[in-house]
């Protein structure tokens, strides 16, 4: 994919996983004009400069700032041709005890980040979702549904400037700051695992793969669908035993706000959803965008529409991760966990 080249990229959130994982892959594989970071924590931002140095023939820029402040947004967008946007309160409890918080980062930023946008000279943004935006029950949720929501409208009111927006929905990613796998490394010295529930499915994907589909998904992109790739799933006991096989399990009980499985496209959404080989697309339901479904598959062939009461569920995936599976892509990625 040449699309990069010779481009300016500001990622919000930028410091996080996914951030870092990206400008590993960018400045390996492609020769970005600027790779810009915005988030607004300077010590993760000053850790992430010792490893890649701005100035001189650098393309790396920092950019001190919050989505909540759209005069910085749009000061740090300035030059940019491709946003990424990243930036997010994730924790699902931490969420429901602070739920305007959320909505303040989630909801108000996302259109901040959509304003700013429209206001500079940026052609593509993708906002990253998640599995928790399809039929959220807690907050968590039902922000990034919002923030998607905003995101695909905003191709509504574009106008004639050549810009398009789109979503990104995916799973638990395996090496992210804060998910299940680091946790239960760190519980595994304590000789007890906790789990929530036994019958309990998540969706996995690594960072490596996220990052790539999002790379596929800016070539792709005609504005206003939400792309959702073809993941694996695993039952948290296997993941346990993988990671601890001789640890006793403890079950505690489900969090606030969590589902025992998840999902990222319902039966609502499967009738304007077309699956391919390896990922999903949920076409926008507005007229005004101008979507064509059967153009889109003229000249995106392989595609076919999902059956009326189709879903995609960790539940009922067709593909789970093994023990054995789990454990050699957990020792893969052990450098990601730092």
């Amino acid at each position: 994919m040449s699309y990069l080249n010779n481009k300016s990229i500001l990622i919000t959130g930028g410091t996080g996983s996914f951030g870092k994982k990206f400008i590993e892959t960018a400045l390996s594989k492609f020769k970005p004009k600027r790779l810009i970071v915005f988030s607004r924590d300077e010590q993760k931002q000053f850790n992430l400069q010792q490893k890649w140095k701005e100035g001189g023939s650098s393309p790396m820029r920092y950019f001190i700032g919050d989505v909540r402040d759209v005069d910085r947004l749009i000061l740090a967008m300035r030059d940019a041709d491709v946003v990424i946007h990243t930036a997010a309160l994730k924790h699902v409890p931490a969420a429901e005890y602070n739920p305007f918080e959320a909505v303040k980062t989630n909801i108000l930023g996302a259109q901040n980040v959509i304003t700013a946008s429209m206001a500079t000279n940026v052609k593509k943004v993708i906002a990253l979702s998640t599995d928790k935006a399809s039929s959220p029950i807690n907050l968590y949720g039902a922000t990034k549904l919002t923030s998607d929501k905003l995101f695909i409208a905003a191709n509504n009111f574009k106008g004639l400037k050549n810009i398009k927006f789109s979503v990104v929905r995916y799973g638990n990613v395996m090496a992210s700051r804060g998910s299940v796998v680091p946790f239960f490394l760190n519980k595994k010295k304590e000789g007890i695992i906790p789990i929530t529930d036994k019958r309990m499915t998540r969706f996995n994907i690594t960072l490596q793969e996220a990052v790539n589909f999002v790379l596929f998904c800016l070539e792709k992109m005609w504005g206003g669908e939400i792309f959702v790739p073809k993941i694996p799933s695993y039952r948290l006991e296997d993941l346990a035993k993988a990671i601890a096989p001789r640890n006793k399990i403890k079950i505690i009980g489900l969090r606030p706000g969590e589902k025992i499985h998840e999902e990222m496209i319902s039966t609502s959404d499967a009738v304007n959803t077309i699956e391919y080989k390896k990922y999903f697309i949920i076409t926008p339901y507005s007229k005004f965008i101008g979507w064509n479904k059967k153009k889109y598959m003229q000249l995106n062939k392989g595609g076919k529409f999902c059956k009326d009461d189709f879903s995609y569920n960790s539940k009922t995936n067709k593909e789970f991760l093994k023990p054995q599976q789990l454990q050699k892509l957990i020792k893969s990625h052990l450098s990601d966990f730092e």
